[in-house]
């Protein structure tokens, strides 16, 4: 298999990234979680090797977000940061 595509989701009761595939054969597949994108990509590397036999795994490894992520959210600029009308 040259490539598999995990959908990515985010569990609203604990807020923990979740990533699932389904085998193409109907026989199985994987689900692992992670606390953050970096926490949700090792477990996804460790699934995978795990899941697939040596030599058979995967070379790409592709996320589909079902729905957009927020990684950064935005704040608010103290006042001495915001421009000045002449």
């Amino acid at each position: 298999m040259h490539e598999i595509t995990l959908q990515i989701q985010r569990d609203d009761e604990s807020g923990w990234l979740v990533a699932s595939w389904d085998a193409p054969d109907g026989m199985g597949g994987i689900t692992t979680q992670g606390q953050d994108l970096r926490d949700l990509q090792q477990q996804v590397t460790e699934a995978v090797a795990a899941y697939f036999e040596e030599g058979a795994a995967p070379k790409r490894i592709r996320f589909h977000f079902v729905s957009d992520p927020v990684l950064v959210q935005a704040w608010s600029y103290p006042a001495t940061f915001r421009a000045r009308k002449p």
